[in-house]
């Protein structure tokens, strides 16, 4: 199950990375004003998402891969929370709205299970 987790996740965090550079416009929508340089922020995070999501279906860089995709969706929090101020200042739906308040707890579900696919010991016995 485990191997399970970390291979969906592997391949999540590869086809957001891809997304990056295949389709930027979504990734520089939501970038919050107050940071410089939107486009190479969003081509870093771009090669943040590729090598973590490679590096959790190798064995030898799974937790530096683990720490860094852990690192990663603690820095984006603030293109979440963008992302949510702009459908509100937009009057987006309501039901939108709500799914973008839910989306801001699922980075630390996301995170949990980082850890728990990189990182956490397995037990023995």
């Amino acid at each position: 199950m485990r191997a399970a987790v970390r291979t969906l996740l592997a391949l999540a965090f590869i086809a957001a990375g891809v997304l990056h550079f295949v389709k930027p416009a979504p990734y520089l929508a939501i970038m919050p004003p107050w940071l410089p340089a939107h486009a190479l922020l969003v081509q870093l995070s771009g090669v943040a998402e590729l090598a973590g999501g490679i590096g959790l279906l190798l064995e030898r860089w799974r937790r530096s891969a683990g720490i860094g995709l852990i690192v990663l969706l603690v820095m984006i929090l603030p293109a979440s929370v963008q992302m949510l101020l702009n459908d509100q200042a937009r009057g987006a739906p309501t039901r939108e709205i709500t799914l973008l308040w839910l989306r801001l707890p699922l980075q630390i579900l996301l995170i949990a299970a980082v850890w728990s696919v990189s990182l956490r010991r397995r037990r023995t016995g």
